[in-house]
């Protein structure tokens, strides 16, 4: 799994053709792959253009000082090691300026063979040890950086994604992340390189064996044909494995990235199979409050002579909480009780509320009592009952062959009318529920032929970079059109009107007077 071995590379620069040869040969015997270079400028040339592993430097040069050639460089590759030789400025300030502008040895001549191979496997010990010193700091800084980045990731994909940056720019080479969703599918984040941003892709792996815990492997890159490996080596892959009753996460990267033990490697796959099992966690609570949530809602939309209804209801996104948004549409006693609602509070709690309130509301609908008298008993019950929660609705009943609609509020949004092209709100302002205070009469008004009665919850039209009103003034400019399925206009104010991420539910009821 490490990288294989290589010969160090050693630029040797004197002007003097024999003494060159001696140092090549004593280096070369001691395993050094050596290039020679015979001034100053022509050394700088080597270095900007080929990776060395030491320069051994002579003082004076026909172009260039040695002491300057060094200090260009450092500057250029610090990490590059230099030893200094002369047979000619080899008294102590010769020895300090050398030192002191960047050199790592001098040796003055005449220099023996065996101090000149000490002294470069010395130096060559030092900058191997700082450079892996350098490269596990910085792998560790991305991983926590990726760490970071996984966690809060809006959603398993995204989550996938940022694993396989990660990975990319830890080990400077093309990555995959593979996992399996809460639903069983096999997904994979890929990314080319550093610098990549990634994408999602279909994938299956054969799990079979793979123990609980981590476990590292040399594989063919064949049997990860996700992206374009490094061609004729082989990919090192670190499985992990939290618990026997899920499916494992795998990190797949070139084996030349690695390092002895794989370590950087080993806890990339592990916190990013943490990151993992919190996502399938979160999306398994979620699936089972948003199926919660719908069993509690209207199965089916009744069908009325005379009038056209279409509902739409999307939870909030898979990262947020469910909320308390509910609707009612049911025929009693030749009247449609139609209502919409807002429980405060985004959890399952508050949807389990919202069922309670869904229920008293049908029940006192039931008794034959008016929009107004229900919501003053649903308030009492709420108050007595569940002292601590608040919720608005919007409550009315309408007479579908006459048209005429009685409504009470308690707090919420506005209903809006479109007809021919115009829209207008029908305020009525009054508490909301949960609230002891004064309650207004109700409204009676007539919906005339042809118009359309919209009812929605504040996640529609709320947005953290716009008020209120500038969310009203969107809706009306919306609803001005209204389209002649009445599904296909509640689906377009979703389109327009909602956010991408919807982070609060949406709850819109429409109504048409035919």
């Amino acid at each position: 799994m490490t990288a294989p071995v290589t010969a160090p590379t050693v630029l040797v620069v004197d002007d003097s053709r024999t003494k060159r040869y001696l140092l090549v040969s004593w280096l070369t015997r001691a395993g050094f792959d050596v290039i020679e270079a015979e001034s100053g400028g022509a050394a700088l040339e080597w270095v900007a253009r080929q990776a060395f592993d030491l320069v051994v430097l002579d003082v004076r040069l026909p172009d260039l000082s040695g002491f300057e050639v060094c200090e260009r460089i450092k500057e250029a590759h610090p990490a590059i090691p230099v030893i200094h030789v002369s047979a000619h400025a080899v008294d102590v300030n010769d020895r300090a300026q050398g030192l002191t502008r960047g050199a790592d040895a001098y040796l003055a001549e005449p220099i023996e063979p065996e101090e000149l191979i000490a002294t470069a496997h010395a130096v060559l010990r030092y900058y191997q040890a700082r450079q892996r010193a350098e490269l596990l700091a910085e792998r560790l800084t991305g991983l926590a950086d990726t760490t970071v980045a996984v966690h809060a990731a809006p959603n398993f994909a995204r989550l996938l994604e940022a694993a396989a940056v990660g990975a990319a720019q830890i080990f400077k080479g093309p990555a995959a992340v593979v996992a399996e969703t809460f639903d069983g599918d096999c997904i994979a984040g890929v990314a080319a390189g550093p610098g990549d941003p990634g994408r999602i892709v279909p994938w299956i792996v054969d799990d079979t064996g793979v123990p609980t815990g981590s476990t590292v492997r040399s594989d063919d890159p064949a049997n990860w044909a996700l992206v374009d490996w490094p061609t004729g080596g082989l990919v090192t892959v670190a499985a992990a494995k939290l618990r026997d009753d899920r499916a494992p996460l795998y990190v797949v990267v070139p084996s030349h990235t690695q390092t002895a033990r794989t370590p950087v490697l080993v806890q990339l796959a592990q916190a990013v199979a943490a990151a993992v099992e919190a996502q399938r966690s979160f999306d398994e609570e979620h699936r089972i409050a948003v199926t919660l949530q719908r069993s509690l809602l209207p199965r089916r939309i009744p069908e009325i002579a005379g009038l056209d209804l279409a509902v739409r209801y999307e939870p909030a996104s898979a990262q947020t909480e469910v909320g308390g948004d509910f609707y009612e549409l049911v025929m009693l006693d030749g009247h449609l009780l139609m209502a919409i609602g807002d429980v405060a509070g985004h959890s399952l709690h508050a949807a389990t509320v919202m069922a309670e309130l869904r229920h008293a509301v049908r029940a006192y609908a039931v008794e034959g009592h008016q929009p107004g008298v229900i919501l003053e008993r649903v308030n009492e019950l709420m108050r007595t009952l569940l002292p601590n929660e608040l919720a608005t609705i919007c409550l009315l009943l309408l007479h579908p062959p006459s048209g005429r609609v009685r409504l009470a509020s308690a707090g919420h949004l506005p209903a809006l009318i479109s007809r021919a092209g115009r829209t207008e709100y029908v305020e009525h302002y009054a508490p909301l529920l949960g609230v002891r205070a004064p309650r207004p009469a109700d409204l009676e008004f007539v919906l005339p032929a042809g118009a359309t009665l919209v009812l929605y919850t504040d996640g529609l039209i709320e947005r953290r970079d716009a008020t209120i009103d500038e969310g009203l003034a969107a809706l009306a400019a919306c609803a001005e059109r209204v389209d002649d399925d009445l599904d296909r206009f509640c689906e377009r104010l979703l389109v327009e009107l909602a956010p991408d991420e919807i982070h609060d539910d949406v709850a819109v009821v429409a109504l048409r007077r035919r």
